[in-house]
């Protein structure tokens, strides 16, 4: 078996041989005089939609780093310390209660993956909408938020579940203890808990952030599940590049599997009105980052499940979307803050006409110019590259059956169709103007009718 160190060295040859063939048969054509200077009106309206696209360079850039400068296949993350010395870690679900059962049994399994790693000082904590039954365990808290709770500043939905666990009578943790940020359908491993004890014991940056995959056991929607192979590269990429080299949420967080270190997250507060309603983690990290707090990647996985349907998936990217918006343009985050998450969000909104261009160089006999088609290819390779790359760092094709393997490395080779669904979504954004409408996606399903 091939080691994780010959593995990523392996991937970075793959990877430049690649960029750099694609690159130099590009650079031949224009040095032998076979581009055309083709000045026309059609010409110029399609390189400047391709120059647009060049918008999301910046986040391009940093995935490619994140995954060439640090081990794209890390293994089994080892221990720096003993978990008796760890402060008090508080493992916190937030969930509506709409969905009981999976929340039951995924702190039943979290529970038990605590106990096999070894985690001593720690306790899963609930906070809920509604009740949901849990069972009376002495590291188990439910917590029902009372109807009638507001916050100062208005803050609805996950924003305002959050506040509630911070607030004086509620709070049961110090300034020093640590929170572990969940959704209801996340699963903790063996690896991230022994991410999260180096993290903490380290105790260097108050908050951290780590790896989410998507395809680990039940695949209920294969399209939906390699659209979100995206998501892992900007965990191994971006995220990973940013917190490693700058410290800093440059490109925002995800909300769950965020470490946090509860005075630290009781100061930046989750109380930050409408605007801060939506993407609430991006509001929350863009915020600390005004207040001068640091962040690290964290090693290990966690395990999430995809949405279910397509439609789910595109209320979801809307959610996202509209979300981003909301941060960029509130008056509460300063702009130095956030000059990274707008280029990300720009480039989003542009890419229909990366699309289009791109098709059209296949229907018209059209060349773009040299100094446009060269970022623009480079961005093109990394971005396909990071798909592929996405993808089998999700997909362990030895747990599932033979038609199932056959029918996931079909959906790798179609991997771009998920960008129709993305340019879909923004086009649902587009005409769905209600920015304050916080939609929750199905997680619940019958592990017994989805067998892969």
């Amino acid at each position: 078996m091939v080691g994780y160190k010959m593995k990523h060295i392996l991937h970075c040859c793959v990877f430049f041989t690649i960029l750099i063939g694609a690159l130099a048969v590009r650079m031949y054509r224009y040095l032998s005089g076979n581009d055309k200077c083709d000045y026309s009106s059609l010409t110029i309206l399609l390189n400047f939609m391709k120059f647009a696209t060049l918008m999301s360079l910046p986040h391009i850039l940093f995935n490619m780093l994140g995954l060439i400068l640090y081990d794209a296949f890390p293994g089994k993350v080892k221990l720096k310390g003993s978990p008796l010395l760890t402060p008090f870690i508080n493992i916190r679900v937030v969930t509506r209660g709409d969905y009981p059962q999976l929340v039951k049994t995924n702190v039943t399994r979290n529970l038990k993956t605590c106990m096999d790693a070894g985690l001593k000082n720690f306790k899963i904590e609930v906070v809920a909408g509604k009740p949901i039954g849990l069972m009376s365990h002495r590291r188990i808290r439910e917590l029902v938020i009372p109807s009638e709770y507001r916050t100062k500043s208005g803050a609805l939905f996950k924003a305002r579940a959050l506040q509630y666990c911070l607030e004086d009578g509620v709070n049961e943790l110090t300034d020093h203890d640590w929170i572990v940020h969940l959704d209801e359908e996340t699963l903790l491993t063996e690896n991230s808990i022994h991410g999260i004890l180096n993290f903490v014991l380290d105790g260097k940056h108050p908050f951290g952030q780590g790896l989410i995959t998507y395809a680990n056991e039940t695949v209920v929607n294969w399209i939906t599940t390699v659209a979100d192979s995206c998501r892992v590269v900007d965990d191994m990429g971006k995220l990973r590049f940013q917190f490693r080299m700058f410290h800093r949420p440059l490109f925002s967080i995800k909300g769950s599997f965020l470490v946090a270190q509860a005075g630290a997250e009781k100061h930046v507060t989750f109380d930050n009105g409408l605007d801060g309603s939506i993407a609430e983690d991006c509001f929350f990290a863009l915020k600390a980052d005004s207040l001068g707090y640091t962040f690290d990647f964290i090693e290990g996985e966690m395990w999430e499940m995809s949405v279910f349907t397509i439609s789910d998936f595109i209320r979801q990217r809307t959610r996202w979307n509209h979300g981003i918006y909301l941060v960029i343009t509130s008056n509460l985050i300063p702009l130095k803050n956030k000059v990274c998450v707008a280029f990300m969000w720009i480039s989003l909104q542009l890419l229909p006409f990366s699309i289009i261009s791109g098709f059209l160089t296949f229907v018209i006999n059209l060349d773009y110019y040299i100094l446009i088609d060269l970022p623009s290819i480079f961005i093109s390779i990394i971005t396909i590259y990071t798909y592929i790359y996405g993808s089998l760092q999700s997909f362990s094709f030895e747990n599932y059956s033979t038609l199932s393997s056959v029918v996931s490395k079909i959906l790798l080779l179609f991997s771009p169709l998920t960008v129709v669904l993305e340019c879909i979504a923004l086009v649902y954004a587009l005409f769905d103007r209600n920015y304050y409408k916080f939609y929750v996606v199905n997680k619940e399903r019958s592990v017994d009718d989805h067998k892969d």
